[in-house]
Formats: C-alpha cells, structure tokens, sequence
C-alpha cells in the first residue's frame, strides 16, 4: 500500500507543493528576522538602556519597530515589485528593489534607493555596533571594547567585498545562535512579563506637565 500511493501524481503533487511552502516560509523567516530582529534580543539592548519608570511602556515602544518595518516598510517595497512586475526578472536584492522603483518613478526611482540603503547601511552599523560594545563590556569588562571595535570594523570591510551569498548564509547562522537563547530566555521570563503587563494596564495613566 505505501509503495501503491506513494509513487502517484497525486503524491508527487502533495510533495511538490508541500516543500514549496515549506521553502517559503524558511526563506520569509530567514528575511524576516534579519529585517526587523524580532526574537533576537538585539533591540532590547538599546530599549534598555532608556530612562524609564515603566518597563511595559518601553516594551510596547520596542514592538513598534518590527511592525514598522515589516507591515509598512517591507510590504510596500514588495508591492511595488509586484504591481511594476520587475519580480520576473533574474535581478535580486538592492538591484531588483531598484530595478522596481525605476519603473514606478523615472529617473529618480534608483536615487532614492540608492539614498535609502545608505541611510539603512550606517544605522545598522551603528547600530550593531553599540550592542557589540555593550555585550562585550558585559561579558568581559570594559578592556574588550576596544578590541571588539577594531574587529568589527575589519568585519564591515570584510562583509562588503565577499560574494552576497556568502553574507547571508553567515548572517542566517549568527542571527539563529543568537535567537535560540534569546527564545528561551523569553519563555523562562514570560510569567514576569505578564505579571508587569497585567499590573501596568490595571492603572490609570495619566499625563502630567
């Protein structure tokens, strides 16, 4: 029987489709958490260094980066590779998104990608480079900055003239060593983030000048 109705159409269809979205939702949740980091616990480095009485409210100002930057960034920058129907085309990455926007805006499309993934380029960097100095400090005291910096920076120059599927492939590995931690830590701490939760919208809370 197993023989009998594994080599059929219909299972070789069920098979077909059935990777396809697997090989969909693998690569959207690759793409996904290296946009907006969500689960990794990078973000919540920078959140917690601000001045704040109220954890939860630092919380919920930290929830609305990945919702920015997925629902209103990332979807956007499909849809105009969609409707401009440039996603037929060989191009990836940076060269497809621009490819989409020159179609959509002549001439001046390319320059404000280009002027985007500057921008987005240099707060990254900076970006990741301060939850760098801060696990380093942690880890092995303020001695290991320095040493953090210098390799950090031969990191960047590095990661800027290796083949690009050299770049995710190594990110995909780091970001995932990083989020496994970070998801237990998350699920051993979650009776003490709804304990907060529930006591923060329990109260009244009230702007005062």
């Amino acid at each position: 029987m197993i023989f009998k109705h594994a080599f059929t159409p219909t299972a070789a269809t069920g098979g077909f489709a059935g990777a396809t979205v697997l090989y969909a939702i693998t690569w959207g949740v690759r793409r996904a958490a290296f946009s907006n980091e969500a689960g990794l616990g990078s973000a919540p480095i920078a959140h917690a260094a601000a001045k704040t009485k109220e954890p939860v409210r630092e919380g919920l100002v930290a929830m609305m980066g990945p919702l920015i930057d997925t629902l209103v960034i990332c979807t956007m920058t499909a849809l105009v590779i969609i409707i401009t129907g440039k996603w037929t085309g060989n191009a990836d990455s940076s060269v497809l998104t621009k490819n989409a926007f020159n179609a959509g805006i002549p001439y001046f499309g390319g320059v404000i990608v280009a002027i985007g993934l500057i921008l987005f380029a240099i707060s990254t960097a900076i970006s990741w480079s301060y939850y760098g100095d801060r696990c380093a400090e942690y880890l092995f005291g303020r001695r290991a900055i320095m040493p953090y910096r210098c390799v950090y920076v031969v990191a960047l120059f590095v990661g800027a003239i290796v083949q690009l599927e050299f770049v995710w492939n190594f990110s995909d590995i780091t970001l995932g060593l990083m989020a496994l931690p970070n998801l237990f830590a998350i699920i051993a701490l979650s009776g003490v983030v709804i304990s907060l939760t529930k006591d923060y919208f329990s109260r009244k809370h009230v702007r005062t000048n």
